[in-house]
């Protein structure tokens, strides 16, 4: 390298020289006078032969180890050396003693297996799924991500149990990398989750999964395909008057003559003024729970449960085999339970959502206020056969929420109740 620099200098030189010796030689074709310009010409002569130009020598250099050619890393060498690398993080370990499922929310708690005070945050991944073997690589549904948790556990909150289990897994990162994945764990999240049966539905109710609401046109679109049929239809109409029983009063009342006796499928399961429509899951054991939220403006609706023998006319809470309270805002207000055409008027606030809870087994049915967890109502029965959720509405629509837990406050409540006292026994000791 001390070569090529000392090479570089002396060409510098020369040509700083040369560019000296051609201004000269552009002077001396000025000249005027035969005897300048020839001595001129002499010095122009002994300068290009004298000249360092044409004396340079220019020869490459080598050397046996070429350190002349190496570039010093040094500096470089000295600053990698003093970097410290972050080693990948270990995977955690998800502990499911430690993990709790309550209140539809999941808490999974993990740990290093050994301490590692390089770690900046944590990512969680779950999916939901209704395999009851140990966590499988694929699945059919993917994995959500929670990232930059802070501690050693995390709450899944407000989450709908529409699937038996819930795969877990974390994994540990630092500033540079994310380490291995934990062994994945299973937590069960089972619940009760249903929809509405829209196909044996009353025709004024319009149904969608776990919405009802009631429509007083819906009965009519049939009422085309009646044209040449009246005779028969009004035969119809006069049996059937005579066995109308009187329930929830309507401004107009739905005429089972406007509709066909053929081609409407199971839609005549409700009929008359029972406007019901049942769940589409029975309960045959365990303990359950389902919240019902009405629209602000609904005049009348019932909740409850039901035998599956509840008859086409029958209205929630006017037979033996259904069990309900009902809302009436329509003329005057009121509250009740209803069993066996046997009404319990309620003395408190109707909640803007209803909880309700169903321990088929213990033969109880208990209705709550959603929000607060208060206790609206407990039937004690003994169920003797599968029951289905029931739902009456007119005027107006209900909302279902399924796939809950039993809330913890509701199995406390539960544990301290004894039964009801009072007036409340004459409905449940009317049995089915």
């Amino acid at each position: 390298m001390d070569s090529q620099k000392s090479q570089l200098s002396q060409c510098n030189n020369a040509l700083e020289n040369s560019e000296e010796l051609l201004e000269f030689a552009t002077r001396s074709l000025d000249l005027k006078e035969p005897e300048e310009f020839s001595k001129a010409a002499r010095q122009i002569k002994d300068r290009v032969t004298m000249a360092s130009a044409f004396r340079l020598s220019l020869k490459p250099k080598v050397s046996d180890n070429m350190t002349h050619l190496m570039v010093d890393f040094s500096q470089e060498r000295q600053m990698l050396q003093t970097l410290k690398f972050l080693p990948v993080p270990k995977a955690p370990e998800i502990d499911p003693v430690e993990c709790l499922v309550a209140d539809n929310s999941v808490t999974v708690a993990w740990r290093m297996p050994e301490e590692d005070n390089k770690i900046d945050h944590f990512i969680l991944e779950y999916r939901k799924t209704n395999f009851d073997g140990l966590p499988r690589v694929k699945d059919e549904r993917c994995w959500e991500i929670i990232d930059n948790i802070k501690g050693t556990e995390y709450t899944l909150s407000g989450l709908k149990f529409d699937s038996k289990y819930m795969n877990f897994r974390v994994r540990a990162c630092n500033k540079a990398v994310a380490g291995e994945y934990s062994d994945p764990v299973t937590l069960e999240t089972k619940a009760l989750n249903f929809n509405l049966d829209s196909s044996s539905s009353h025709l004024n109710l319009r149904v969608e999964d776990t919405c009802v609401e009631w429509d007083p046109t819906g009965g009519k679109g049939q009422e085309s395909k009646m044209k040449g049929k009246e005779n028969k239809g009004s035969v119809h109409v006069t049996s059937l008057k005579k066995h109308t029983r009187s329930g929830t009063p309507s401004p107009k009342r739905t005429s089972i003559g406007s509709r066909p006796p053929a081609g409407r499928g199971s839609r005549d399961r409700f009929t008359g003024e029972s406007y019901t429509v049942l769940g589409d899951t029975a309960i045959e054991s365990g303990q359950h729970y389902w919240e019902v939220k009405a629209q602000k403006d609904c005049k009348s609706y019932s909740v409850g449960v039901a035998y599956k023998t509840l008859g086409k006319f029958d209205q929630l809470g006017k037979t033996n085999t259904s069990w309900c309270i009902h809302v009436n805002n329509w003329l005057q207000n009121t509250f009740a339970a209803k069993h066996n055409n046997k009404v319990k008027a309620l003395d408190v606030t109707v909640p803007e959502r209803i909880g309700v809870f169903c321990d088929f087994d213990g033969g109880q049915l208990s209705f709550y206020d959603a929000s607060s967890k208060q206790l609206l109502y407990s039937f004690k029965t003994k169920f003797t056969q599968p029951v289905l959720p029931g739902f009456m509405v007119w005027c107006g629509g209900l909302s279902l929420n399924t796939g809950m837990q039993v809330p913890s406050a509701v199995r406390t409540l539960q544990k301290s109740e004894n039964g009801m006292t009072g007036s409340a026994s004459s409905l449940n000791n009317i049995t089915q």
